[in-house]
């Protein structure tokens, strides 16, 4: 470093003072959700217009981010022409250094200006006394104690105003003191001096400090009261950040793959401060798992050195409780004479440790403090505050909840009472639509089942179970249902009793039979109809009626509805009105896959009506979502969509957004608002965050999501796909879904191998859940077959015929689908025909693009018409444009180009209000397809003019892969093309040869 002014006129060098001080960082991550705040203090300030002389205090939480805040404003004041000085007050204690700040910025602004410092000096001596060289022992220039001490205060103070009133002539100056928690008494009188008396020119003062550290006795709550009511000084509250702020936070800090429960679980963690959500970020990075970051707990137990030995005991019986305790249940458990609690709850309040809630309840400032606390108690200490709390629970000293008396009976190792409270909190749970929490009792429950001294309830470990499952199910957890139920049948005794076998295996067939993969629900089923009595029984009628859904699940259409019939006269002859409703929806479906529509919606119709007057939510909902999809087959959307969105919306009402039927409807609704073009709507509906959803439901969702997001070019897309690639397996939906909008990533990169690679991926994925004749094949197969041909358009004459090579086994596949399809009695929806079309046009334009048994230009112009019509037909505006443009490539290249013109226009006018750019970039460049004889072997694409035009331009490849919303790999590739087609060494002497020969528009 260079030196700072020693005596009047020579510079010295820095004390270690300022060396203790972390310079600004040249990167910072973006500053997140302080617009409004960083807005106020710019208006304050006057940078976009006048300058004003203001005094400013900045108050926030400990790590609530007033730092970055301020370093923001430093640097748009900086960028402004105003000069910035920052000083920071540091924790000495009880060996404050006096004018710390003060010290620093005047010794910065010797660093960065020495020769404006000195002058400043020779103007005003006095300041020499504040300089960070001249404060160490070695740099007292001679100057004696004596002659220090004798210093007067309103010099000092007169000096540092004048010298900032000099400095403000020549540009406006804006004064930072950081942590002003920490200032020494001369620092604040200081302040005191600088808020109360005016500048003449613009000077602004900005002090920060903790609010959350100013306890009653803290020296500086009398002094900022104080300042509030000074004329021009405005107290500025930073709040926490909300949380969608926390979330992007998250994502910047972390930017790869982070499932929604672990990132809401951070967000819901750092209740809105930010450097707390960046601890637990470097935490979930590390190897601290879910616990509290080593360094993060030590510096929140600090607060608690502060208290005494029995504020500090209630501090740590009250973290024991969680978040929140009320004050009976807490005096309960710690016993403290009245007076003492008293005095020690007021101290933890004025500490800023615990706050008041309600009447007669206290929580934690920081969910976070309460974490470390209860992590710093001695394992038996923790136990015998818990078996504290049980007590007093049991003995209705204090009231409570089940679910907090299981949970501290469970921590004192007291199995009895934690499983009898586990099933209470778990039933209670279930009743008022809280199946998470429900599932995560009863799983506790069972598992402590097993301890022997639980032997005594009278309690079947059964019962749990199958509560488990149910719970679990209608949380959207099918997969834990059934790994559960899977378990309980491994371990349940040769000689356990038959009923109980066949309870465990409906459960279990319950749980697979909404799962891909996850098991044969009809064996389990027919094992268990052989352990069930032939009686009337209300077992055998709900068995019944499981046994002709797992024929269904089998296409056993005609058995399922044997097994329906018998199910619903026995639920009829018991008066079981939920059961007979269910399979009333039952037989329904089979209707419907019988070709009868009309007879399936009008039962459907009724059931809904029934069911929703009796108050049968599962019912309603199973019954909703059935004839959404009767629509939806139909071809009718915005039938479909208002049916789907119903469903969606009861599930929310009762608190079951992840079960079965509910869920579906989302995700339903979602991919219909896809179809028609409401593409805002899906990513709306498929935004989860704050809603923890369990992973297949994520999976689900995201796959939706990831086909808007590449459809319109947005430049996360990547990033989704990246996230759902691993997810395919989970369920066929997600495997279809990631795999169409891959093959569109992919092939609008021109990386046709990749495209390809990902189908047959699809293929072997989805055919492991369901079979490799699933019906989107087809709509697979049309993507691929597109891409193919925009390939072998861009291709030289020779290498055309090896885009054409795939498509007999692709099309094969088509077959094994069709033959599949007719087997079944109702004939193909609109969807099914449009993609079917589709896979005829896309393959005859592959054929005439490579030149390999081309098709008749009329052939291939009415295919695609009759793939425009088919979309039409079907209500999807987006492939309506996609075919359009085709169809209108087609014709231009047949010497047709005003109705190329018009269906150019009508599918730009689509892809402007679907926001789809790529498929913009496809009509700008006119398409790919043109006749077969069109161009040589040396040509250029329209992709490459494009690009030659922007090489022309200057534009590096990273520029025009951000404006092409292509990668820079895919541009380089390009390039190279270019080059070598033009004969070119490099990128300047292909600009020269395309302007040459008029390869470029003007």
């Amino acid at each position: 470093m260079t030196a700072v002014v020693e005596s009047h006129g020579r510079l010295s060098a820095p004390s270690a003072m300022m060396e203790d001080v972390a310079p600004l960082p040249d990167t910072m991550q973006p500053i997140l959700g302080r617009d409004r705040e960083l807005a106020l203090l710019a208006d304050l300030l006057g940078l976009a217009g006048e300058p004003r002389s203001r005094s400013v205090l900045l108050v926030g939480d400990a790590g609530v981010g007033k730092t970055r805040l301020l370093r923001e404003l430093v640097a748009r004041a900086g960028e402004a022409g105003w000069r910035t000085l920052v000083g920071h007050c540091l924790d000495f204690g009880d060996s404050a250094l006096p004018y710390l700040p003060f010290s620093e910025l005047f010794g910065r602004l010797a660093l960065d200006s020495p020769a404006e410092s000195e002058e400043l000096l020779l103007d005003r001596p006095v300041l020499s006394h504040i300089q960070p060289g001249r404060r160490l022992i070695s740099g007292a220039g001679g100057q004696s104690a004596d002659a220090a001490d004798n210093l007067d205060r309103s010099d000092l103070f007169d000096a540092i105003h004048g010298a900032l009133d000099d400095l403000a002539e020549q540009s406006p100056v804006l004064v930072v003191v950081e942590d002003v928690h920490w200032a020494d008494r001369s620092t604040r009188d200081l302040l005191s001096f600088l808020f109360a008396r005016a500048f003449r020119g613009p000077v602004v003062v900005i002090a920060s400090y903790r609010s959350d550290d100013l306890h009653r006795r803290h020296p500086l709550r009398a002094t900022a009261a104080q300042w509030v009511r000074v004329p021009g000084v405005q107290r500025v509250q930073l709040d926490p950040l909300s949380d969608s702020d926390v979330r992007r936070l998250v994502r910047a800090l972390l930017p790869g793959p982070l499932s929604e429960s672990d990132l809401q679980a951070i967000v819901s963690r750092a209740e809105g401060n930010a450097f707390f959500a960046e601890e637990l970020v470097s935490a979930a990075e590390g190897a601290h798992g879910a616990g509290l970051p080593e360094d993060l707990a030590d510096l929140l137990l600090v607060r608690l050195d502060r208290l005494d030995d029995e504020a500090r005991a209630v501090v740590r019986a009250a973290s024991c409780a969680g978040r929140r305790v009320g004050h009976p249940l807490l005096a309960a458990v710690v016993r403290q004479p009245d007076d003492v609690l008293d005095r020690s709850l007021r101290t933890a309040v004025e500490q800023n440790i615990l706050v008041r809630v309600g009447g007669e309840s206290y929580a934690f400032r920081h969910a976070l403090l309460a974490e470390a606390v209860y992590d710093d108690l001695l394992p038996g200490e923790r136990v015998r505050l818990h078996a504290a709390y049980a007590e007093a629970l049991v003995q209705h000293r204090a009231d409570g909840t089940a679910a907090e008396l299981a949970r501290h009976a469970r921590l004192a190792h007291d199995p009895v009472t934690a499983v009898r409270a586990s099933v209470q909190a778990g039933d209670e749970a279930m009743s008022v639509g809280g199946p998470d929490e429900a599932a995560q009792h009863f799983e506790t429950a069972l598992e402590l089942a097993a301890d022997p001294r639980v032997c005594e309830l009278t309690l079947e470990p059964v019962d749990l179970a199958v509560k488990a499952s149910d719970a679990l199910i209608a949380s959207g957890h099918a997969e834990r249902s059934a790994k559960l139920i899977a378990a309980q049948l491994a371990h349940l005794p040769a000689d356990a009793p038959a009923h109980h076998r066949a309870r465990l295996l409906m459960a279990h067939a319950s749980a697979v039979i909404i799962l891909d993969n996850a098991g044969d629900p009809l064996q389990m089923t027919t094992a268990a109809l052989e352990l069930v009595p032939d009686e009337p029984t209300a077992m055998r009628a709900r068995l019944l009626s499981l046994h002709a859904q797992a024929h269904l699940f089998h296409g056993l259409d005609e058995m399922a509805a044997q097994q329906a019939m018998e199910a619903l006269g026995l639920a009829q002859k018991l008066d079981i009105p939920s059961l007979v409703a269910d399979v009333t929806t039952t037989l329904a479906g089979i209707d419907d896959r019988a070709g009868d529509t009309e007879t399936a919606q009008r039962v459907l119709a009724e059931v809904i009506e029934g069911a929703h007057r009796d108050g049968d939510v599962h019912a309603e909902l199973r019954s909703r979502y059935l004839l959404a999809s009767l629509h939806h087959e139909r071809g009718d959307l915005t039938q479909a969509r208002e049916a789907y969105h119903a469903g969606h919306t009861l599930a929310q009402q009762i608190g079951r957004p992840w079960a079965p039927y509910g869920f579906e409807a989302r995700l339903m609704e979602a991919l219909v608002a896809y179809e028609l073009g409401d593409w805002d709507a899906v990513l709306e509906l498929t935004m989860v965050g704050g809603q923890s959803p369990p992973p297949n439901p994520e999976a689900m969702l995201l796959g939706i999501r990831a086909m808007t997001v590449v459809h319109r070019g947005d430049p996360s897309a990547e990033m989704v796909l990246e996230q759902l690639r691993p997810l395919w397996p989970l369920d066929g939906l997600v495997g279809i879904s990631g795999a169409a909008a891959e093959i569109d990533w992919y092939g609008g990169q021109g990386d046709v191998a990749r495209a390809t690679a990902t189908f047959w991926r699809a293929v072997e994925v989805v055919g492991l859940s369901w079979s490799e004749a699933f019906q989107a094949r087809i709509r697979l197969t049309a993507l691929l077959l597109g891409h193919l041909a925009d390939a072998a358009a861009r291709a030289a004459h020779a290498d055309r015929e090896e885009h054409v090579e795939p498509a007999p086994s692709l099309l094969a596949g088509v077959d094994r689908v069709m033959q599949r399809v007719r087997r079944r009695k109702r004939p193909f929806g609109p969807e099914g025909v449009a993609w079917l079309e589709r896979v005829h046009a896309e393959h005859l334009r592959l054929r005439w693009l490579a030149d390999v048994e081309p098709p008749d230009a009329d052939e291939l112009v009415v295919a695609w018409e009759r793939t425009v019509v088919a979309f039409e037909a079907m209500g999807h505006p987006f492939e309506v444009a996609r075919s359009q443009a085709r169809l209108a490539s087609v014709l231009r290249a047949t010497g047709r180009p005003a109705e190329a013109r018009t269906l150019t226009d009508a599918a730009r006018t689509t892809a402007r209000a679907l926001g789809a750019r790529p498929l913009l970039d496809e009509l700008r460049a006119g398409g790919e397809a043109r006749s077969r004889d069109a161009r040589a072997d040396g040509a250029l694409t329209a992709r490459e003019t494009e690009i030659l035009g922007l090489v022309a331009q200057g534009r590096s490849n990273g520029e025009i892969a951000r404006q092409l919303f292509i990668s820079a790999k895919t541009v380089s590739v390009h390039v190279s093309n270019i080059l070598a087609k033009l004969g070119a060494s490099g990128r300047t002497e292909a600009a020269a040869i395309a302007r040459r020969d008029g390869l470029l528009d003007t």
